[in-house]
């Protein structure tokens, strides 16, 4: 089966393949002709399986050609929110269509302006469309479709009230389509109250999110853990590699130890604005840095061609982060690597994780290096404004070296940058 075949137009079809993006994935073919009819719809399925495209297709397919705000797309975090609006953007434009984006940290008279233009597609974070809403500058009465991505993620950050205080402003006969990979009690309320006997989709999402990962155990101290990590990542030489760490503080302190050991690397969290988030993601989308350390906010959603490793600092609280975190990693049929630092006082939390995944992760011993064929100069801590790094250069001896040899990504990477998720 192709697009074609689930009846996109032959102009998206073509601007899908440009991106290397032609055979749908299971819940786009389930997902695509059930929006079609109007029908409200619960899409359970984990991120990289192709959802952010069987909702977006639909959607602004049914869109009318008049200067009215007719569709709503609701994301968590700033990061998912951009990447779905990037993709939105393409697929809108190809279709003689507005779309604007509204995220909290962006330059709220700025999106005043684009919002004169009155777009038909909105996608946006809770608060500040919440914002505009009570400014008045942007008017959902007339939308009847809207799309709550990652719900149980919108729970899980506290933006469900908000959620429910946007839909009401919509339109009666709205059809809501409700993307989350769990059902908590607390979404299934959100359901019940605010849609018509909604259709389940469900899709088998384990062996998309896990089989193609490597998922290995490194043992360690509190008081090694740091000097492991940068064995870790001499002796691996990762392509691209995100680092998740515990707290903001971890984070900072994390990627400044490494730059002052000549890693290109960043660092990405909540305290960053968005023109500086925006700033890390594009640096390390180009591989002008190697490494990412963050915190959780980035493990939902972030598409990144290239990753080929993941490395948890510290043993994630449960096995939902811990899927969420290695799934940057290993998308779209690549391979990937996951490794996970664990101290004796994080013994418990990986047993549950093992529990979670029906799995016992692999431990190792010791880590095999791999050849080097390009080093990196020397790097400093980021401001998050901009970076000191310096760019990777022909080899010096006494620095840090990485492969410059990156993984096939696929075709049309360069091109269209939505392969890896397949939205």
């Amino acid at each position: 089966m192709n697009f074609g075949d689930l009846k996109i137009s032959e102009n998206i079809c073509e601007l899908l393949k440009s991106g290397g993006i032609v055979t749908p994935t299971p819940v786009q073919e389930k997902v695509i002709p059930a929006a079609r009819t109007g029908k409200d719809l619960i899409v359970r399925s984990k991120t990289g399986t192709g959802k952010t495209l069987a909702f977006l297709l639909p959607t602004i397919e049914r869109l009318k050609k008049i200067p009215v705000t007719q569709a709503l797309i609701i994301s968590p975090t700033r990061e998912l929110a951009a990447q779905t609006g990037e993709v939105a953007k393409k697929i809108c434009r190809t279709a003689e269509f507005e779309s604007v984006l509204i995220c909290g940290g962006g330059d709220i008279e700025r999106q005043k302006e684009k919002l004169k233009k009155i777009p038909q597609l909105l996608i946006g974070t809770p608060g500040r469309l919440l914002d505009h809403i009570r400014r008045g500058t942007i008017k959902i009465s007339n939308v009847n479709k809207i799309i709550i991505d990652e719900a149980d993620e919108l729970l899980k950050l506290g933006f469900i009230e908000d959620v429910e205080k946007i839909v009401r402003e919509t339109a009666g006969d709205r059809q809501m389509i409700l993307c989350s990979a769990t059902m908590p009690e607390r979404i299934i309320k959100l359901a019940t109250e605010f849609m018509k006997s909604p259709q389940m989709i469900s899709t088998d999402t384990k062996k998309i999110t896990l089989d193609n990962i490597n998922q290995v155990v490194v043992k360690t101290t509190p008081e090694k853990k740091f000097s492991k990590l940068v064995e870790i990542l001499e002796k691996e030489n990762p392509y691209l590699a995100m680092i998740f760490c515990a707290t903001k503080e971890e984070t900072s302190a994390i990627a400044f130890e490494l730059a002052k050991k000549k890693f290109e690397v960043d660092e990405l969290h909540g305290d960053l604005t968005q023109q500086q988030r925006n700033f890390v993601l594009k640096k390390f989308r180009k591989a002008k840095i190697q490494i990412l350390v963050a915190t959780d906010i980035a493990a939902r959603g972030l598409d990144i061609e290239g990753v080929t490793h993941v490395i948890s600092y510290n043993v994630p609280r449960d096995t939902e982060t811990y899927i969420h975190r290695i799934g940057r990693t290993g998308r779209a049929g690549e391979s990937g690597t996951a490794i996970t630092l664990t101290t004796p006082q994080e013994s418990d939390r990986l047993r549950k994780i093992e529990q979670g995944i029906k799995k016992q992760i692999s431990v190792r011993r010791e880590v095999t290096r791999k050849p080097r064929t390009v080093q990196i100069n020397s790097a400093k801590k980021s401001s998050g404004k901009k970076s000191d790094a310096k760019k990777i250069s022909p080899k010096k001896s006494g620095d840090k070296k990485f492969s410059s040899k990156k993984p096939s990504p696929g075709k049309g990477v360069k091109n269209f940058k939505m392969r890896s998720r397949n939205r």
